[in-house]
């Protein structure tokens, strides 16, 4: 399978959930006439270096036309769909209403980052404030959760199967792999050099960019549909998961929890860079070694300085984001 990308609910009994915070941004889809870029977009070349993409993935230099108009140079980058730096994915779903967060997944939920939990599964009712939650099993304690192809299929699509109300949605690797480690392939074109734009450029419903391990970093998920079905599209500790579509993608940046590798800080303790946004400009790590988030931030979540020139910085790991918008241009 293979793709080409060219380009709230009121909260409950919060004392029995964990969670990681987000930014300092909000998680709305940017219209490109709201916002403004800083004016200073040094911009440096991509360093195609920085992938790991295994044996199966692959970057080459192609002609490409940018979304202004204008021919340029473009890095075609194929990947696989599966983590360079990681053996296996999950865990997602937790299999009983005793399980412990370090075999659970995660969930997100206006900006926060919850640890999906036996005990959160139970307490979704609270959560969310409507008794129609139930995605266990009362007597004895199973999770209900996708665990086959057609199942994950029917829970995962927008128009949730009815059958698949009140579950776990997990989907496997392996349901998409011809061998094991191997996803869904996917080819991403980025400027050579990014290109920046006059005016931001809005982020839709497509992939926002690639990490260095292959991964998707994709648009929002789709919360609204997702819970109005009373399903939980369980992630990994990395915000990542599996669909028909996509394969492996991450919807957030948390880096250093659980099986999710750490990413370093640079030399002069910058958050270190872990992809490239889609216009070419690398996506960095929200916060620095002093846990803090950089505070000239513009409303693409992108600033400029000297040893990296202009660059992003990720929202938080639970805010359904990356960046706010494109600084540069894309490729059509």
């Amino acid at each position: 399978m293979n793709k080409v990308i060219t380009l709230g609910f009121p909260v409950l009994s919060l004392l029995i959930f964990t969670g990681c915070g987000g930014s300092n941004s909000t998680n709305e889809v940017v219209d490109a006439v709201e916002v403004e870029v800083v004016s200073d977009t040094s911009n440096y070349p991509v360093d195609t270096t920085k992938f790991d993409l295994s044996s199966s993935g692959s970057v080459t230099e192609v002609a490409c036309t940018l979304s202004n108009g204008e021919a340029s140079t473009c890095y075609s980058i194929t990947v696989n769909g599966f983590p360079s730096d990681r053996t296996t994915l999950g865990p997602f779903c937790p299999e009983t209403t005793s399980t412990e967060a370090a075999n659970a997944g995660k969930w997100f939920d206006d900006g926060v980052l919850y640890d999906l939990t036996g005990e959160f599964i139970t307490n979704l009712d609270l959560f969310y404030g409507d008794s129609n939650w139930q995605l266990y099993n009362a007597e004895t304690g199973e999770v209900n959760i996708t665990n086959t192809q057609i199942a994950c299929e029917a829970a995962a699509r927008p128009d949730v199967d009815a059958q698949y109300n009140n579950f776990c949605v997990q989907c496997e690797i392996s349901y998409y792999s011809d061998t094991e480690g191997e996803g869904i392939s996917s080819t991403f074109l980025i400027p050579t050099t990014p290109v920046a734009r006059s005016q931001a450029g809005q982020v839709g419903r497509d992939s926002v960019g690639v990490a260095f391990n292959g991964v998707t970093l994709d648009a929002a998920a789709p919360t609204e549909a997702i819970l109005s079905a009373y399903t939980i599209a369980a992630f990994d500790d990395c915000v990542g998961h599996v669909n028909p579509f996509a394969g492996y993608h991450y919807h957030g940046a948390n880096h250093g929890e659980g099986t999710c590798p750490a990413i370093a800080f640079e030399p002069d303790g910058h958050g270190g860079a872990f992809g490239y946004a889609l216009d070419g400009y690398a996506i960095h790590s929200m916060l620095d070694e002093n846990n803090a988030e950089e505070d000239d931030l513009d409303s693409c979540r992108g600033h400029t300085d000297d040893a990296r020139g202009y660059h992003y910085h990720s929202a938080g790991p639970g805010e359904n984001l990356f960046i706010g918008c494109f600084s540069g241009e894309t490729a059509q």
